[in-house]
């Protein structure tokens, strides 16, 4: 999943964010990202499905929990942003979609796991 977040970021800065106001650009990579990632999540709930309902959305919370100890550590130790910096992302208020992302990604696996169920039985 990393390897895939930072090829979209990648693709982000290298293609539409310099084509649109940033805040456009947040919020059409936070769409794109959800839907890259959301075909990583079903590739693997396709072959190493979870074993129960719990145990899925066991797993979009860890991952979760680990995005988010992710962003706060590159963020705040290795790019020494400050906080308010870091936290502004998570302002939908001020059009900043990143907690849609988290919510998905938090969700991802249960959803697909039970859409996988449905057109295997």
């Amino acid at each position: 999943m990393l390897v895939i977040a930072v090829a979209h970021g990648a693709l982000r800065q290298f293609t539409f964010a310099s084509l649109m106001p940033e805040i456009h650009a947040h919020q059409f990579s936070t769409l794109t990202g959800s839907v890259f990632i959301g075909l990583y999540i079903w590739f693997v709930v396709r072959r190493w499905p979870p074993s129960s309902d719990c145990q899925a959305v066991q797993i979009g919370i860890i991952w979760t929990i680990l995005t988010v100890a992710f962003e706060f550590f590159m963020g705040l130790v290795l790019a020494q942003k400050p906080l308010a910096d870091i936290m502004h992302d998570y302002n939908l208020f001020a059009g900043r979609v990143w907690v849609l992302f988290l919510v998905w990604l938090s969700l991802a696996p249960w959803v697909l796991l039970r859409i996988s169920r449905k057109k295997s039985g």
